[in-house]
């Protein structure tokens, strides 16, 4: 799955993918014949084992809130999936190596399409003959559709795992050097005692 600004991709539907969702005990699927012409709104929140379990995968002290909401919708044989993950995570800051405590509001959106139209719309893309407008194509590519489901929980893990701050700093945390007392041992002290020793100056 990749988020809307583009770093990693994944398919997460319940009938089995790559990403996260293989890893993540949090599925909540809802059934493609759930999602009426009006569309289908749905709030969901992690149980404390599916947040215990994304914690020890991101490598995270804990996660003490996940909750998201979705609003589904389609057109044709394509689903359309928007909505926000909200979370909180506990982390450990790299300045201070205090504990510290992030809390994460991401948007989520996505479209979902049956292999065959992803096929389409890769041959599609392969005819042009402009090498940024294909970029910008596949870019946009739909994720892969299989089965009859949608897993809004493993969508939901991993959108929030992705907006997690690898190296988190809290405010106002600095990196400080060690203080050096004046005419202590530091690096260069012999050779600068040396540069003022008696014929050792190359004047």
């Amino acid at each position: 799955m990749s988020k809307k600004s583009g770093p990693a991709r994944g398919a997460h539907t319940a009938s089995g993918t790559a990403g996260i969702a293989e890893v993540v005990p949090w599925s909540v699927p809802i059934a493609l014949d759930q999602i009426t012409d009006s569309g289908l709104h749905r709030d969901i929140e992690a149980p404390e084992a599916a947040r215990a379990a994304i914690a020890a995968l991101a490598g995270l002290r804990e996660v003490p809130e996940l909750t998201a909401t979705f609003e589904l919708s389609k057109s044709g044989s394509k689903v359309h999936v928007a909505g926000t993950v909200h979370g909180r995570v506990g982390q450990t800051c790299v300045v201070s190596l205090e504990p510290m405590e992030t809390v994460i509001d991401e948007p989520i959106e996505l479209t979902f399409a049956p292999p065959a139209a992803g096929a389409e719309a890769a041959d599609l893309h392969a005819d042009l003959h402009n090498a940024e407008a294909r970029h910008k194509a596949d870019d946009e590519a739909p994720e892969p559709l299989t089965g009859n489901t949608i897993d809004l929980g493993a969508i939901a893990a991993e959108f929030l795992v992705l907006a997690i701050d690898p190296y988190p700093r809290k405010e106002g945390a600095e990196f400080a050097p060690p203080a050096v007392e004046k005419g202590g041992n530091y690096p260069f002290a012999a050779l600068a005692a040396l540069k003022k020793e008696p014929g050792n100056s190359k004047n």
